[in-house]
């Protein structure tokens, strides 16, 4: 590996690392901003006790995502020095607003709700929390739209051997950036409702404060549903952007090697990037995919063989990232709603295994999370306009080859659909 290669891998791994933490805060600052406005408003202690309890795990990792993210915004400076001046004009803009805005309004007031208890009144403190919760989320949404815009390039000339900005609104509106935000946003929220629920089952296989954590799992249930189904609907809309923007990496992310229309939906595949073609294929759901991609079932979608081998992204890591993270979704999607179903009923602690499952499942959010940003960039130069290629865009690839060639397994979900009406594939020669 080369110095560019190991300053690829180094800035994957500082971001994989720093995602661990951020997207649990995005939602543990909702629910315990939700907590403490239920104290406020009823006055009951038992919710008192929940906002501290899960102020504390939120502010820890609230602490761990600062101090890791500081460190990816030193390599723009230091492994990705020509990246940032090339485009440092545009890229650093939303960087800059989410420092001065979001930063510092979130740093201000989670120093009121940190040391505020008994020194402001009650609402002022649940005002504080809302405020974090709101500046948490609001970091976010700079940050995606900056990602957005490394995505899709919008509102930008070329001048002076640089990339200029010649409209902030355009960066601003980039509906790349607000699809990527909202997709992101509510994957955060159920990774939190998953650590709530699954802190909350291993106390009650335990017996432990069983009325506190009733109340917080079913906080974090019904919460966790919605999010998840929300995180479901974004993800359609952000999926037909990308087949519109990014036509190779919804080609890789599906394995689609010929160019054709109406094309169905294999819920079976697997790979041959030698052969260029899928050993195997089905069952298939007619037109699906075309529907998915752009919301018509007689459309045509662009394949990997209708683009250049250097301009395609590692279709392997692309596919099986998607394949596994779209896998976990519908897993989470059912613990979810079994969540909310037992939880209403107040039956959890009469259904141990469902418990120990949700113990068990609380990292699948995150591992869809980290996928998800697989998929996001691991499309190289072909995920930016070709005014980047080859001059600015070696500067954010991650190489997600050394980091998941060896590590992605294999994780289907099994389903019967009618395949009648779609052709059966023919076997790679």
């Amino acid at each position: 590996m080369d110095v560019v290669d190991l300053s690829r891998l180094q800035f994957a791994l500082t971001s994989m690392f720093h995602w661990i933490f951020v997207p649990l805060t995005l939602g543990l600052s909702l629910m315990t901003a939700y907590m403490e406005t239920r104290y406020v408003m009823s006055g009951d202690e038992m919710y008192l006790r929940m906002t501290k309890f899960w102020g504390k795990l939120f502010l820890i990792n609230f602490a761990l995502g600062v101090v890791t993210g500081i460190t990816m915004e030193f390599q723009f400076g230091m492994n990705w020095a020509e990246y940032s001046k090339y485009v440092g004009d545009i890229f650093g803009a939303p960087l800059a607003i989410e420092a001065t805005m979001a930063f510092f309004l979130e740093s201000v007031f989670i120093g009121v709700w940190i040391f505020g208890w008994d020194k402001v009144s009650k609402k002022a403190h649940a005002v504080s929390i809302w405020l974090v919760a709101v500046a948490t989320n609001l970091s976010a949404l700079w940050i995606l739209l900056a990602n957005g815009w490394m995505q899709h390039p919008v509102g930008y000339v070329l001048r002076n051997d640089r990339a200029e900005m010649v409209d902030f609104g355009a960066l601003l509106t980039n509906p790349y950036g607000w699809l990527k935000f909202g997709h992101t946003l509510t994957s955060g929220y159920v990774v939190a409702a998953f650590f709530v629920m699954g802190v909350s089952a291993s106390h009650l296989l335990k017996k432990n404060q069983a009325v506190f954590f009733q109340r917080s799992f079913r906080i974090a249930a019904i919460f966790g549903l919605a999010s998840t189904i929300a995180v479901a609907a974004i993800g359609d809309f952000h999926a037909v952007e990308v087949a519109r923007t990014q036509p190779t990496k919804f080609a890789a992310m599906e394995a689609l090697w010929e160019t054709q229309k109406n094309v169905g939906y294999n819920l079976f595949i697997i790979p041959d990037t030698e052969k260029e073609c899928n050993t195997i294929e089905g069952p298939c759901v007619p037109n699906m995919l075309s529907y998915l991609a752009f919301h018509t079932a007689d459309a045509e979608i662009k394949a990997l063989k209708a683009f250049p081998k250097e301009e395609r992204p590692p279709v392997l890591p692309t596919f099986w990232s998607f394949r596994i993270m779209l896998t976990l979704g519908f897993v989470m999607l059912f613990l979810t709603i079994m969540a909310v179903i037992y939880a209403q009923r107040g039956t959890l602690e009469m259904h141990p295994l469902f418990l120990t499952i949700m113990l068990f499942s609380l990292p699948l959010p995150y591992i869809a999370g980290q996928l998800g940003w697989v998929v996001a960039e691991s499309t190289g130069l072909a995920n930016v306009d070709r005014v980047l290629i080859g001059i600015a865009a070696v500067g954010f690839v991650p190489v997600v080859n050394e980091l998941l060639l060896g590590q992605v397994t294999l994780l289907l979900a099994a389903a019967v659909y009618p395949v009648a009406a779609c052709p059966w594939p023919q076997p790679c020669q």
